[in-house]
């Protein structure tokens, strides 16, 4: 037999082996970062040390523009675990204090998965630490939250979806272990919301160090896939389930409150290296994922696939935020490929309406209150302390992408303001339950003595205006004021 007749059973047995690999429903893999942000590698950022998250970058796609539907954890899980806005099935509360089931006809897409013979899982191991946090209740969304039985999957041939939820970088900043490289304080590259001071750069430094950590988790998740022999058959999604822990971005419908990484490896599926310029909200990856599990979308979800040629893309990415724990709030954005326009339905709130855990666990906000009263403030981080909001807001993200100008005012951008207003408005007709209701006086009660447990918080004379503040509106019924 000559060299290439030998050589034909080989071929053929690759073939058919890529074949038999090509036909089989793809296992997926969710890798979220509480609140995290686009500060790594990959994404630019020149103080990041995130070789893992890098790779998977170098070996998938990057998306550049990705959105989480709402800047608080509770919330935007709730709408991605669904493929549905928050604010379309009443989960738009951070934390809802009486849950109620999904409204009829809405599932959380893993019944789906199970249904097309799927393991659902959780996982609490490889560092992960199982976080769910849903604003309804829990309805059997996964099946197990143990690492042995999606090895057992495996073995038996079975695919499987699996969240793996870290907990970093949220606060409290998870440390380095010795020996690993800690980002240095002195030399870290502040965004110009943020003084140029000891304490802040300390702060920013520990955010880069939490995300060190959860790249190292990443690295080990990665190799336990390979392990497994599953890597090159597993579709692995990663991405932060809302925007960086910090004063103007967690809790807030700015840039960096929704915007979150987003990298998709799908190898033999999703070009190695790419970076998508395409809008995504998080609720797509949803979609997505049915769709990459041979699943035909629900009727009625929010959420489209994006991934290939034939998929539509978003024109607009929105986001909502309402009450996060006691600090009452309804604001609503439009994100298009260049600007943000935020809608401030209760401008008399300041920006520093109190937020007992901010208050906690944000340093800084302590710091800017200090800098502000000694007049050792920017105009840009001053204006978090003016009395009152704009009603609206408009930024050039492309111009201004620390969203420090406010181009809502400026006759210039009259065309861009109206159609973001006309974007809005039809969103919010088409999938807003909060437009014309209001949480309940007993809802927020709960919430308020939720919130109140919390030990360390002493108020300051900051916060006694603005909870003043909001028991005006609890007495109105929480109605925005007629304008």
């Amino acid at each position: 037999m000559d060299r290439l007749g030998r050589l034909f059973p080989c071929f053929a047995l690759a073939l058919a082996a890529h074949s038999a690999l090509a036909a089989a429903p793809p296992n997926i893999v969710w890798i979220i970062g509480d609140d995290l942000g686009v500060e790594l590698g990959c994404y630019g950022n020149p103080d990041a040390r995130t070789p893992h998250m890098d790779r998977l970058a170098t070996e998938g796609a990057r998306y550049a523009n990705a959105f989480a539907t709402a800047p608080v954890c509770s919330a935007s899980r709730s709408a991605f675990i669904t493929g549905m806005y928050q604010t379309h099935i009443g989960c738009m509360d951070h934390r809802t204090m009486l849950e109620q089931p999904l409204p009829a006809g809405v599932r959380p897409i893993t019944s789906y998965l199970r249904d097309a013979g799927y393991l659902c899982a959780n996982i609490r191991g490889l560092g992960a630490n199982a976080k769910e946090d849903f604003n309804f209740t829990d309805q059997g969304v996964f099946d197990s939250k143990d690492l042995p039985d999606l090895e057992k999957a495996v073995a038996a041939g079975r695919p499987f979806f699996a969240q793996f939820n870290f907990f970093e970088p949220h606060r409290n900043f998870s440390k380095p272990e010795p020996g690993e490289p800690c980002a240095d304080p002195t030399t870290v590259r502040l965004p110009p919301q943020y003084p140029d001071h000891p304490l802040a750069r300390k702060d920013w430094a520990e955010y880069l160090d939490a995300i060190g950590v959860l790249d190292r988790k990443v690295g080990q998740l990665l190799a336990w896939l390979e392990r497994q022999g599953v890597a090159d058959n597993t579709l692995i999604v990663l991405f932060g389930d809302n925007g960086r822990p910090h004063v103007w971005d967690k809790q807030w419908l700015s840039d960096a409150g929704l915007r979150v990484p987003l990298i998709v490896r799908w190898r033999g599926r999703v070009p190695a290296g790419a970076t998508e310029a395409r809008l995504v909200s998080l609720i797509d990856v949803s979609a997505q994922t049915l769709v990459a599990a041979g699943i035909k979308l629900p009727a009625g979800l929010d959420g489209r696939a994006f991934i290939g040629a034939d998929t539509v893309p978003r024109t607009h990415a929105f986001g909502a935020r309402d009450r996060c724990g006691e600090a009452f709030d309804r604001i609503r954005s439009v994100h298009s490929e260049r600007f943000n326009y935020v809608r401030n339905y209760y401008p008399e709130l300041p920006y520093w309406q109190t937020s007992r855990y901010k208050s906690i666990q944000y340093p800084v906000l302590a710091l800017l209150k200090t800098l502000h009263t000694e007049g050792r403030l920017s105009a840009a981080q001053g204006r978090y302390f003016a009395d009152t909001r704009p009603a609206e807001e408009l930024y050039d993200l492309k111009a201004d992408p620390h969203e420090l100008r406010n181009l809502a005012g400026d006759p210039a951008y009259a065309a861009e303001l109206n159609q973001l207003r006309q974007q809005l408005d039809g969103w919010i007709q088409a999938t807003d339950q909060r437009a014309t209701t209001f949480e309940s006086a007993e809802e927020y009660r709960l919430a308020l003595e939720a919130s109140k447990r919390q030990k360390g918080f002493v108020p300051d004379a900051w916060d006694q205006r603005t909870l003043k503040l909001v028991e005006e509106l609890h007495a109105r019924d929480f109605r925005p004021a007629a304008r």
